[in-house]
């Protein structure tokens, strides 16, 4: 019988690289000291803030980022806050990839941001595997914000609005460039920029390609981090109190219902 895990992902989607390959099993061939390119780099202790159930909202794990990323944009030391590393998982190889993108919206649902989603390797991992996380890290705060959910597209009206909103070269670049596809030289892109401006010579107003836009990412979960001394870091998580099942249940659903939980350093 199909095991379902309480993400909802079916166990038959995974497929183990060999019979031995849990994560407990040993490296039977270690490398030896001086093969060590970096080892054990110095590290200062994190003592800057602490994090208390009294610092969070009781209910939204959207009001409580809110005011943690208004407190890295307003950091003269923080230079990018919408900087966020996207990971996701191809299925059924369960092959993990990860790239930064741009925070561009948070709204009611989630955390959104834009791409092309018919050849970039997000787009094909999602195609597979609608489930992503996103990773925020501010040093200068000490702090890290971890989310997990289900990437929604957005509508083409949505993504329509953000889309007018870039400078015309980044929009005739989202035409031009198949993203992440293998192309032979530089040359190739530039011709691919020359016709797309030809096609839309003239024209302010350029419609958002059908093959790009916007992706919400409705959480799960989101973990909100403070570093501490001696690692002993404070970590407060919200869970959805009703889990995602779908991509249809994540794109009606509403804000949704949270519990707070602390973890463990």
């Amino acid at each position: 019988m199909l095991q379902r895990t309480r993400l909802g992902i079916l166990s038959k989607h995974f497929r183990p690289l060999t019979t031995s390959s849990s994560l407990m099993n040993l490296d039977s061939a270690p490398p030896s000291r001086d093969q060590r390119l970096v080892f054990a780099p110095d590290r200062y202790q994190y003592t800057k803030d602490s994090l208390n159930l009294s610092q969070v909202d009781p209910e939204s794990p959207f009001k409580t980022f809110h005011t943690w990323f208004s407190h890295a944009k307003e950091s003269s030391e923080v230079t990018s806050p919408d900087a966020v590393v996207l990971s996701t998982a191809e299925l059924p190889s369960g092959r993990v990839s990860s790239r930064y993108v741009l925070l561009k919206q948070l709204d009611s649902k989630g955390f959104v941001i834009f791409s092309n989603f018919e050849t970039s390797k997000k787009g094909r991992h999602l195609a597979t595997n609608p489930r992503a996380s996103l990773t925020f890290w501010w040093e200068p705060l000490q702090r890290q914000v971890r989310v997990e959910g289900i990437a929604v597209r957005l509508t083409a009206e949505e993504s329509q609005e953000y889309y007018d909103t870039r400078p015309r070269g980044s929009r005739i670049g989202a035409w031009a460039s198949p993203q992440s596809s293998t192309i032979e030289n530089r040359d190739v892109l530039d011709q691919r920029v020359k016709d797309a401006e030809t096609k839309f010579g003239g024209q302010e107003k350029i419609p958002v390609p059908p093959f790009w836009g916007g992706l919400r990412i409705v959480p799960e979960e989101v973990e909100f981090w403070q570093g501490r001394n001696n690692r002993l870091h404070d970590r407060l998580v919200y869970r959805r109190t009703v889990p995602l099942e779908s991509v249809d249940q994540a794109s009606t659903e509403g804000p949704g219902e949270f519990i707070i939980e602390r973890l463990a350093p």
